[in-house]
């Protein structure tokens, strides 16, 4: 059985709606009208009819046409496709507003049906998963590089929801390295991986403390993509890569320390961002880097009090082990700089204090260059994803430098989200522009939603991507 899928508007009806209705002698008109919620967004309604191969028209309301948009539509078609029991054709002409960019909305329709198909990571031992649907994408318009851009993006973020949705003994420090250089040797591209010899050699405190108490060694994980027609622009994409924290000697409880696999949600964020560019081919410069450890308690750890030396000479006092992410970001940072980043975006779940502040939908950003944090907070908007600017204030960097004994402290307020940050500013040049996304809420959520199932959701690995087409 084959079913049409097809969009109504409450108070506009377009060209390829009108044609089709008058082909089914008015049935769709006749049947939307007489079902009060019919036209209501997200509303969906089913009609059997014989037209041509489809046995039945699905019609989903798209509410007013003047407050349809491409997010709209990318959430709705993932909320339709939810709903589906049989292979579909979308009708895209029908879901179109007037005076849009049709590649948008054909990009979006084709990243949320592979966003809802894609079978998320399981290591269950009894086939559940369900046969895929196979939905077709028509249109009057050119959309096929659209569709398989949209396509790509999807396949991205379901790569980034699978490592993070991984176990951790699925994906030690070791195993997530070969995973990225595996795709860089796919690519052709230049790999590093710094191993615990190279970072003591570098004098990686940051990342070499905070994987004392570790039976797994620790790794640097960089890899350069140079399609850019000039070398002096190169965007750092730097990602957390914690895949277990247990909060070392400032244990977590628990209920705290279960899931703690997916503290390495930014290091799969900046992975698929960076796969998604690769893929497209995208004529920039962008450099993957990830500290890759864990953060265990044995008589080796990190005690609170010990003070380590990072690799530009900064001396930290650790009054807090569970502040670890920040201390191997740091790290990352310098080295990024190093190796001849322009400017530089990390990622990473840093802290509880920022789902406090803003719940789990939004990723809150820190920065310090306003010109580069408001043109990203400006694409994030167009990405359809929720991202929210907070302020690095000078009593919380000065709070940093209270140690009687280190150049700084690490959680000197404890485990915060401004203090966070500002604790990274502190190993980033002030002529390099900086962004730092606090995705601790947005990288996981507790139950389904239309774009996927619960778990990890891959959330700004929209945004860098288009923000990285903003580089061509």
């Amino acid at each position: 059985m084959r079913s049409v899928i097809v969009g109504i508007f409450e108070d506009f009806e377009t060209g390829t709606y009108k044609k089709l209705d008058e082909t089914l002698n008015g049935i769709l008109n006749k049947f939307a009208n007489s079902h009060e919620k019919a036209k209501k967004y997200k509303e969906l309604t089913t009609v059997t009819v014989g037209w041509e191969n489809h046995d039945l028209i699905h019609i989903i309301g798209l509410g007013k046409e003047k407050d349809y948009d491409v997010n709209k539509h990318r959430k709705l078609i993932g909320h339709a496709i939810k709903k589906l029991n049989y292979d579909a054709t979308i009708l895209l002409d029908t879901f179109l507003p007037s005076d849009v960019n049709i590649s948008k909305f054909a990009f979006a329709t084709s990243e949320a049906y592979h966003l809802v198909v894609h079978q998320p990571y399981s290591l269950k031992t009894d086939d559940t998963s369900q046969e895929e649907i196979i939905v077709e994408i028509e249109s009057k318009y050119h959309i096929h590089d659209a569709l398989s851009e949209g396509e790509l993006l999807a396949f991205a973020t379901g790569t980034a929801r699978d490592l993070m949705n991984m176990p951790a003994n699925k994906l030690t420090p070791t195993i997530l390295a070969n995973t990225v250089a595996e795709f860089a040797g796919m690519h052709g591209l230049e790999t590093e991986i710094l191993e615990k010899e190279d970072m003591q050699r570098l004098g990686m405190g940051g990342v070499l403390g905070v994987n004392q108490g570790s039976t797994e060694n620790p790794k640097l994980i960089t890899v350069k993509y140079m399609a850019g027609e000039s070398s002096d622009n190169v965007l750092a994409l730097i990602g957390k890569g914690l895949t277990f924290d247990s909060g070392g000697y400032s244990l977590k409880s628990s209920s705290a320390m279960y899931g703690m696999h997916g503290d390495m949600g930014g290091a799969a964020t900046v992975y698929g961002a960076f796969n998604a560019i690769v893929y497209a081919k995208l004529p920039v410069n962008v450099m993957l880097v990830i500290p890759a450890t864990d953060n265990m308690v044995s008589g080796d750890a990190l005690k609170p009090g010990d003070v380590i030396t990072m690799s530009n000479g900064t001396t930290v006092e650790v009054n807090n082990t569970d502040a670890e992410g920040r201390l191997i970001l740091a790290d990352a940072l310098a080295y990024a700089a190093d190796q001849g980043a322009t400017h530089m975006i990390n990622a990473a779940t840093l802290t509880g204090a920022i789902v406090k502040a803003l719940g789990d939908h939004t990723t809150g950003a820190f920065t310090n260059n306003e010109e580069f944090v408001a043109q990203f907070l400006e694409i994030a908007e167009d990405s359809g994803e929720s991202l929210w600017q907070l302020p690095i204030c000078k009593p919380e960097q000065k709070l940093l430098k209270t140690s009687e004994i280190a150049d700084i402290k690490n959680a000197p307020a404890g485990p915060g989200a401004i203090i966070a940050a500002a604790f990274l500013k502190e190993f980033v040049k002030d002529e390099t522009p900086w962004i730092h996304l606090d995705i601790a809420g947005s990288s996981e959520t507790k139950k389904a939603h239309e774009l996927g199932p619960k778990g990890a959701t891959g959330a700004m690995i929209r945004t860098l991507y288009n923000y990285a087409k903003t580089l061509i």
